[in-house]
């Protein structure tokens, strides 16, 4: 095939999927249009596609499901959805059932929350963090302190905002002081914790890390709720120990179920603080003994929303259906044209009017989300408010703010360790006290994110909007309201 041929089914490839998703659009998500939103917030939560929400409501009217736990019909129904469920979410990570287990969880928040109160870390153990994490993974750090582990930060380069591996390296490799054991043992032990893609930046940052740090007898945390919406995940190739996703995350409905997917090596290392109703097999009240179940039910604690649970199964149905591959294709298309369109911005005077952090450019190090700044005629950051405000305004939803991840928003804006510590000293009235204190014009940036129901129209949206609204302008900050956080 010659170079011209093989350039033509390029072209046929990419017009067949771009009319695969307009009429996705059209179908799944045409309340955008009809309502005249543009939807930019794809990391913060997927969009439910009619289908998925139609289905749940003729499964849940159209049969008879019970609490899962008893031996009724309608508990049995329940029981048969759950185990689909689990077999479903196995399949699609292509992770083998004799070294997984399935456990769900209100969100991934509630996966993490699990692993961090039952993980054995103590004395001689350490946690290791990357800068770039989701204040659910940063909250690991307080189960450590409390039971004396050591907590390392794994600072990011500049200026893409990736993981620095020399330091990442020496993390993993930094001897520990274990009881039994003097210095110079090199058997550290304990948790990696870090984001497969950053909710932040759009960074991806290397799934290597998995097995490195294994390699070194840590377990590992993976973070995958920024990253399964656009890409695929094998865990028949890659072996994280713990891996914690929100499924609205991944295609909008149902909210409020999680999952923890864990390694049954690794779950088996847990030891639960408490137990509670489904998590238990023998009990006793007044001999003051219990018995945990022995399989992903010693997890679940009380009643799993078992109604909502199934559409995970045909939520996943639905993603195959489309492909995951063609999803990845067709946002980094969406993000390369919007990353250009951001170049072009510029106020009369050849200033940029944008500001992006992180990678300026599609490729394998970053995904459909993008952390931006905007600079007005001055050159300075337009306050995040003013964005919040103007946006809504023009139809846009869009995000503000640090994100819940406050380690990149410090790489992001230059915060050194030493003005952070500084400020922690100082117990002032208000955000904006510590903004001054920090020298900071905003509490954050603005998060444009992209997913499968988004279209070339949505990014064309957004650029005309920042045109039209900043450039050449100071915008006018009166009346904003006060901030009550990051």
């Amino acid at each position: 095939m010659g170079r011209a041929d093989t350039t033509g089914h390029v072209r046929e490839r990419a017009a067949e999927a771009s009319g695969l998703f307009a009429e996705l659009r059209e179908r799944e998500f045409g309340y955008l249009d009809e309502g005249g939103h543009t939807y930019l917030d794809h990391t913060g939560a997927g969009l439910p596609p009619r289908s998925l929400v139609a289905g749940s409501a003729r499964r849940i009217t159209g049969g008879l499901f019970g609490n899962p736990h008893s031996e009724s019909p309608a508990s049995r129904a329940s029981g048969d959805r759950l185990a689909e469920a689990r077999e479903a979410v196995l399949r699609y990570f292509n992770a083998d059932p004799a070294e997984y287990a399935v456990i769900f969880t209100p969100n991934a928040t509630g996966a993490l929350r699990l692993v961090g109160e039952a993980y054995p870390l103590g004395r001689g153990s350490r946690l290791v963090l990357s800068l770039d994490n989701h204040n659910s993974v940063n909250g690991l750090r307080e189960y450590a302190r409390a039971r004396g582990a050591a907590v390392e930060y794994v600072p990011l380069r500049t200026p893409d905002l990736g993981i620095d591996e020399d330091r990442m390296h020496a993390a993993l490799s930094a001897r520990a002081r274990r009881p039994g054991f003097g210095y110079g043992q090199r058997r550290p032990r304990g948790l990696l914790a870090y984001p497969a893609q950053s909710n932040f930046t759009g960074v991806q940052h290397s799934l290597e890390w998995i097995a490195a740090a294994q390699a070194r007898g840590y377990d590992v945390v993976l973070d995958a709720a920024a990253y399964i919406p656009t890409n695929a995940l094998d865990l028949g190739r890659h072996h994280p120990d713990f891996t914690v996703v929100s499924w609205y995350k991944l295609f909008g409905h149902p909210t409020g179920v999680g999952a923890l997917v864990a390694r049954r090596a690794a779950l088996a290392k847990l030891r639960r603080p408490w137990f509670a109703g489904g998590t238990i097999y023998a009990v006793s009240a007044q001999a003051q003994w219990h018995v945990l179940a022995d399989d992903e039910a010693a997890f679940e604690d009380g009643t799993v929303n078992f109604l909502a649970i199934p559409d995970v199964t045909a939520g996943l149905a639905w993603m195959e259906r489309i492909g995951i591959d063609r999803v990845h294709d067709h946002v980094e298309a969406l993000t390369g044209r919007l990353l250009a369109g951001l170049r072009t911005l510029r106020h009369g005077d050849g200033a940029p009017l944008v500001r992006v952090y992180g990678p300026d450019r599609t490729g394998a190090a970053r995904g459909g989300t993008v952390a931006l700044n905007v600079l007005d005629a001055g050159g300075r950051v337009v306050d995040e408010r003013v964005i919040i405000r103007d946006s809504a305004a023009y139809g846009i939803s869009l995000r503000t703010g640090c994100f819940c991840n406050p380690g990149a928003g410090e790489a992001a804006f230059d915060l050194s360790p030493r003005r952070l510590r500084r400020a922690a000293r100082r117990r002032l009235g208000s955000l904006e006290d510590y903004l001054k204190l920090l020298h900071l014009p905003s509490a954050g940036a603005v998060r444009v994110s992209l997913g499968a129901a988004s279209q070339p129209g949505d990014v064309e949206t957004f650029l005309s909007f920042v045109a039209q609204t900043y450039r050449d302008r100071v915008p006018d900050v009166a009346d904003l309201a006060p901030r009550l956080g990051c």
